[in-house]
C-alpha cells in the first residue's frame, strides 16, 4: 500500500518540482489529481489540505506538506537526499538559484495573476502571450548569469535548484519564450533530460485529470 500521496496538477510547475524530487529518490508514491481548471483546488476536500488551495500537498509521514520548496528541503532532510550541498555556501547558493525561480519569476507568471493582469487591461491572449514572454525571458537570462560551468546548476549532480529550474524550462517552451543565448541553461536540461527521474515527472507523461482528457 501506498503511504506517500502527491496532490498534483499535471501542469503546475511547483508539483513538477516535487515530482523530480520524489522520483530522484526513489519513493513509492501515488498522484491524486486536482484539477485547476475545475477549481477542485477551491473544494472544501482540498482547502483541508492547504488552506492556501495551490498544489502541490504531499502526504507524508503521517503530515501533510505544502510549498515546493519546503516539500524538496523535508525530504532531503528526512532522507539525506543530497539534494542541497552540506556546506553553507552552497546551500546558499543553491537555495538563491531556486528562489530566483520559485520566487521571481514564477509569481510574477502564476496563470491566476497574469488571467487578473489581462481581465484588468483587456490584454487578451496577445496580452498574456507578451507579459509571459518578457518576465521568463528576463528571469531566466538574470539566472544564466548566475550559473557556473558545471553540468548541473550546483556540482556535478542535480539538485533543488534543478528541480526548479526544469519545470520552468517548461513553460519557457510553452510561452515561446526566446532561449537564444542561454547556453548554460541548455546545457543543463540537456543533462537533466537524460535522468530518469526528470523524464518520468514530465507534464506529458503524467497527463491532465480525466476531466481534461
Amino acid at each position: 500500500m501506498v503511504a506517500t500521496v502527491l496532490y498534483d496538477y499535471w501542469r503546475s510547475s511547483a508539483s513538477y518540482r516535487v515530482r523530480i524530487a520524489l522520483n530522484m529518490l526513489g519513493e513509492d508514491y501515488e498522484i491524486v489529481p486536482v484539477d485547476l481548471l475545475a477549481r477542485a483546488h477551491r473544494s472544501e476536500e482540498h482547502l483541508a489540505r492547504n488552506p492556501q488551495g495551490l498544489v502541490p500537498a504531499l502526504d507524508i509521514d503521517g503530515r501533510m506538506l505544502t510549498q515546493s520548496l519546503a516539500i524538496i528541503e523535508y525530504l532531503d532532510e528526512t532522507r539525506s537526499a543530497g539534494f542541497l550541498p552540506k556546506d553553507a555556501a552552497g546551500r546558499a547558493r543553491v537555495r538563491a538559484l531556486a528562489g530566483a525561480i520559485v520566487m521571481e519569476i514564477h509569481p510574477v507568471c502564476n496563470l491566476r495573476i497574469v488571467a487578473h493582469v489581462a481581465e484588468l487591461t483587456g490584454g487578451g491572449e496577445g496580452g498574456r502571450k507578451a507579459w509571459m514572454q518578457k518576465f521568463i525571458a528576463e528571469g531566466l537570462r538574470a539566472f544564466e548569469a548566475m550559473l557556473g560551468t558545471g553540468d548541473f546548476c550546483h556540482g556535478d549532480r542535480p539538485g533543488m535548484a534543478d528541480f526548479c529550474l526544469v519545470p520552468q524550462l517548461y513553460n519557457a517552451h510553452r510561452w515561446a519564450v526566446d532561449l537564444s543565448g542561454l547556453a548554460r541553461i541548455q546545457r543543463i536540461a540537456r543533462n537533466c533530460s537524460e535522468i530518469a527521474a526528470f523524464a518520468a515527472a514530465h507534464p506529458d507523461r503524467i497527463g491532465p485529470p480525466p476531466s481534461q482528457g
